[in-house]
């Protein structure tokens, strides 16, 4: 009887449910999907190299490379190579601040000029040209890495002064009304100024057409040191993403995450702006692109969001180039046009709100 009584109480043993471990598959879903993105990006640079507004028969431009000698130097190696590096370093930088500043702030349509970045790079322009009177493109890039650094320490000092750090709502906040005070004071100018008024309207289009490799070494250093801030804030990011407080639990300690993440967002987008003038879409739509690829694991998703954000920016300025005949429409427009649109199909397929 007893034996009866505990076969009735004893639960039937449903179906067995599986569970779901990463293994092979993923592994080899991921491989692909970084393999995809690395042979679009090859096709890319050679199309970024062989094509352009001023048409060069592929044989001329395949010499030209192997000899800079010869008559096609000043198109080959004096604008298609350089601004073929600077596409890779400023859309790589701008992928992997966008999935930062995403990881940091929790909101799927946060950018790299939330933080003011931006805005403060175009008022250190426009004021060295209605102050000082610059006319050089290195003292111009100088200026702007000064700008979007002060622009990002004001930022932080805002946020700090509140509620703390513990809450990405504060950074928010701050780069909003930085961000917005910083381009009242830039309109101003330019409106008192038509020398700063040209300056500006240059400068803000953005575009990899006309610039130099000059200044380089310098926004190297930059760049650098974002990308080793962004790896030291991997897995802050991570555990970010599990909610503060679970975070806390483990051991983050918040300040330390959200200093080191700014840091790789200032250096990072910095550097871009600085290289290419203020670029949008790119740091907002390639972490999407990249989570949809790879997945949420910063680890996985930094260096997809770097290809993605590259193969972005080379892309459309081979598009403005041959769409604009001798007049190159700017990568900054091609962008605003086509990023757009990206955008608003992603914003159809994808749950952005669950980053």
């Amino acid at each position: 009887m007893p034996s009866a009584l505990l076969r009735r109480a004893a639960p039937e043993a449903g179906p067995a449910v599986p569970v779901r471990t990463p293994g092979a598959g993923q592994g080899r879903g991921t491989a692909g999907a970084f393999g995809l993105l690395v042979a679009c990006l090859l096709v890319v640079i050679v199309a970024s190299l062989f094509l352009g507004s001023n048409p060069v028969p592929p044989g001329t431009v395949l010499q030209g490379l192997l000899d800079p000698s010869t008559d096609t130097q000043s198109i080959v190696w004096g604008s298609r190579v350089p601004r073929t590096l600077l596409g890779l370093l400023v859309g790589s930088a701008l992928g992997v601040a966008g999935a930062v500043m995403q990881g940091q702030t929790g909101n799927p349509l946060a950018d790299p000029g939330l933080f003011g970045v931006s805005a403060g790079a175009s008022l250190a322009v426009v004021l060295g040209v209605y102050v000082l009177g610059v006319n050089s493109m290195l003292l111009s890039l100088g200026l702007s890495l000064a700008g979007a650094v002060v622009a990002s320490v004001v930022v932080f000092g805002v946020a700090a002064l509140g509620r703390g750090l513990a809450s990405p709502v504060p950074l928010a906040i701050a780069g909003t009304a930085v961000s917005a005070l910083l381009g009242a004071v830039t309109s101003f100018l330019v409106l008192r100024d038509p020398e700063s008024l040209e300056a500006y309207r240059i400068w803000v289009v953005g575009s990899l057409s006309g610039r130099t490799l000059e200044g380089l070494g310098w926004v190297l250093c930059f760049l650098l040191a974002g990308l080793l801030c962004a790896l030291g804030n991997v897995r802050s990011l991570n555990n970010l993403a599990l909610g503060t407080e679970m975070a806390r639990g483990l051991g983050e300690s918040l300040w330390r995450a959200r200093l080191v993440g700014l840091g790789a967002i200032t250096f990072l987008s910095a550097g871009a702006v600085a290289l290419a003038g203020p670029i949008g879409f790119i740091g907002l739509t390639a972490p999407h692109v990249g989570r949809a690829l790879v997945g949420g694991n910063h680890y996985r998703l930094l260096p997809a969001s770097a290809l993605v954000g590259t193969l972005a920016l080379l892309a459309c300025d081979v598009v403005g180039r041959l769409i604009g005949g001798q007049a190159e429409v700017s990568v900054g427009v091609v962008l605003a046009t086509l990023g757009g649109v990206a955008f608003v199909v992603i914003v159809r397929r994808a749950k952005l709100a669950a980053l």
